[in-house]
């Protein structure tokens, strides 16, 4: 007796043959994803087509400029200070942001950079994507310009995700001359050409754009063709000259050891690395210090005289969901790793941080919370403490190089 065999059928998989792309293609699919981006920003931002910084009541400036709210009555009469009075509105008034931060260097506690020191470069560098890096640039530099200062925020990243969030859509806003290339070409010899406002006062920007990656060939390409060329100092050298307008310098870097990593790691003055307390962030975190450690040897063979030094490191707990049954597991373990590297910070991941970023913002764009005000105090009470504390260390370096003159 003959054993039939199954009936193999290939109808449902010929109904869903996969669409052939070809190379040509490719332009088609990266126009549309430009034009849904732009899209997105606009209807995140509508009615407004660019980003629009928050406005701030009576309590929060005073919040901000730490006195009291009468304390705010108080000064507004006080003329000889010429404080701006603000918009007056029902049962209260609002405050832009310039407004606010002129409030909070006239009457605020937090003490000016000292005549005779120039900014500091704080570069935030992992070699892993989605540890919060790019986000903790930006709300480090809104952080610190709410206690008076003025910063300037670096774009490395080819992606641009530190400019997208400052407002600005590389593949159609960003040309080639606007980005750290002409620096790097040569073309330059300082970044002041490159640095444009940004949409939050006392935060300038240099944007970034996919054209950095040329960066990555043209750097050592240079380098072999002239022995004297110092492929690590590029970017030190075009920072130099705005040193004495900005008190801090923030700069975004690849999530990779690149050229351009290098160069911002070489120019810095500190350090901060975001690290999720994740298993799987934690064991990148070990690759990326592994990988740091190459870069150092290297660069000391290198060049031997070579010095260079970090004013600090700091490993940054970030993206912390205290939900999570590792959480804790991992963060004794980067806590036992870092040990004193370790800020005494965590940031937390909640709603509120999920929706600013939806909208292509941070817990400080926002003017007011719509959701839980404790759930808002949580995420913005995190950020202010980073600030606060870098800040602090910003200050006591300023006063320790005036007592080293």
């Amino acid at each position: 007796m003959a054993v039939s065999k199954p009936i193999v059928t290939i109808a449902h998989a010929v109904r869903h043959v996969p669409l052939r792309v070809e190379l040509d293609d490719i332009e088609g699919i990266a126009q549309n994803a430009s034009e849904m981006l732009m899209n997105v920003r606009e209807s995140m931002l509508a009615p407004h087509p660019r980003k629009r910084a928050p406005v701030f009541s009576t309590s929060q400036l005073a919040a901000l400029c730490r006195i009291d709210r009468k304390k705010v009555n108080y000064y507004w009469e006080k003329t000889d200070l010429g404080l701006p009075q603000g918009t007056i509105l029902p049962r209260t008034r609002e405050f832009t942001l310039a407004e606010a931060r002129e409030w909070v260097s006239k009457v605020g506690p937090f003490p000016k950079r000292p005549v005779g020191v120039k900014g500091k470069k704080i570069a935030i560098g992992n070699f892993k994507g989605g540890v919060s890096k790019t986000t903790t640039a930006m709300t480090l530099a809104q952080g610190l310009s709410l206690f008076g200062r003025r910063v300037l925020l670096v774009d490395l990243d080819p992606q641009a995700s530190l400019s997208a969030l400052n407002g600005i859509l590389a593949d159609s806003e960003v040309t080639e001359e606007e980005t750290i290339l002409p620096l790097i070409y040569g073309d330059q010899t300082s970044l002041e050409y490159a640095v444009q406002p940004s949409y939050w006062d006392g935060i300038d920007l240099i944007p970034a754009s996919a054209a950095l990656f040329a960066a990555e060939f043209f750097l050592p390409f240079k380098q072999s063709k002239d022995r004297n060329f110092k492929f690590w100092d590029v970017l030190n050298h075009g920072l130099e000259p705005l040193l004495d307008k900005y008190d801090v310098v923030i700069i975004d870097t690849p999530p990779a050891l690149s050229y351009v990593t290098i160069n911002a790691f070489m120019a810095a003055d500190g350090l901060i690395v975001p690290t999720p307390p994740s298993a799987l962030d934690y064991a990148s975190s070990t690759q990326f210090w592994s990988l740091f450690t190459d870069l150092a040897k290297s660069m000391k063979s290198i060049v031997p005289d070579l010095k260079k030094h970090f004013d600090f490191i700091h490993v940054l707990l970030a993206k912390v969901d205290s939900s999570q049954s590792a959480t804790y597991a991992v963060r004794e373990w980067i806590n036992r790793t870092y040990e004193r590297h370790v800020l005494p910070i965590e940031i937390p991941t909640t709603t509120v941080t999920s929706s600013a970023s939806t909208e292509f913002g941070t817990v400080y764009d926002i003017s007011k919370y719509d959701g839980s005000t404790k759930t808002y105090q949580r995420a913005r009470e995190a950020y202010d403490r980073l600030a606060e504390m870098i800040d602090q260390e910003i200050f006591a370096l300023w006063g320790a190089e005036l007592e080293g003159k």
